[in-house]
């Protein structure tokens, strides 16, 4: 049975996926239901490979950062023990892979935001292309919580209009103290009389 190849090419990533089809599901042709390799090559970087749970764990790691860094959400995806994790470096993206052999040194790149755009459009290729008939064990994508999209935004922004609305307020309520009321003149209220006319007679 030959090997099949499918190649996920972008200007600064190189995405290779290798396997063969499942005869016991009923696959053929280029279909690709058992993964065998995968290589990535990205520019200044040395080329990658591993077993399919390297190659999900970068997918788990890097798609949903960066539909946060698209959002304004900068934050650190991947866990302490997972083969791959990837945060914000200053104007950076810093990609970490962990190999699963021990003894070996974690290997950091820091990618700009052009490559890492053109790695999330291979892995998303990957995702989506219906000749590789692979389960990912990849969380669904869902909209970013209410709580990430406010701490986006800067404390100074988020807090500046209160603080500045209850400034003003305590400079008016001061100075309404200080600010004589004026004085009501008095006003003399006439006494009235009551005549009492009688009838003449």
């Amino acid at each position: 049975m030959l090997k099949t190849v499918h190649r996920y090419e972008q200007t600064a990533a190189l995405l290779v996926v290798e396997g063969f089809p499942d005869l016991s599901s009923g696959q053929s042709g280029d279909t690709v239901g058992i993964l065998s390799g995968w290589r990535l090559q990205l520019v200044g970087a040395p080329e990658l490979e591993g077993t399919r749970d390297h190659l999900e764990a970068l997918m788990i790691a890097v798609m949903p950062y960066a539909r946060h860094q698209l959002s304004g959400v900068r934050r650190r995806f991947g866990a302490d023990d997972s083969f791959v994790a990837i945060a914000p470096s200053g104007e950076k993206h810093q990609l970490e892979l962990r190999s699963s052999q021990d003894g070996v040194e974690p290997l950091q790149l820091s990618l700009d935001d052009a490559e890492l755009s053109d790695l999330v459009r291979c892995l998303d290729r990957l995702r989506l292309d219906q000749r590789v008939a692979l389960t990912w064990a990849i969380p669904e994508d869902k909209p970013l919580s209410r709580r990430e999209l406010v701490e986006r935004i800067p404390l100074q922004q988020r807090f500046g209009p209160a603080v500045l609305g209850i400034a003003l307020l305590g400079v008016f309520s001061a100075g309404t103290l200080v600010i004589p009321l004026p004085e009501q003149p008095s006003v003399d209220v006439p006494e009235t009389e009551a005549r009492i006319e009688t009838p003449e007679s």
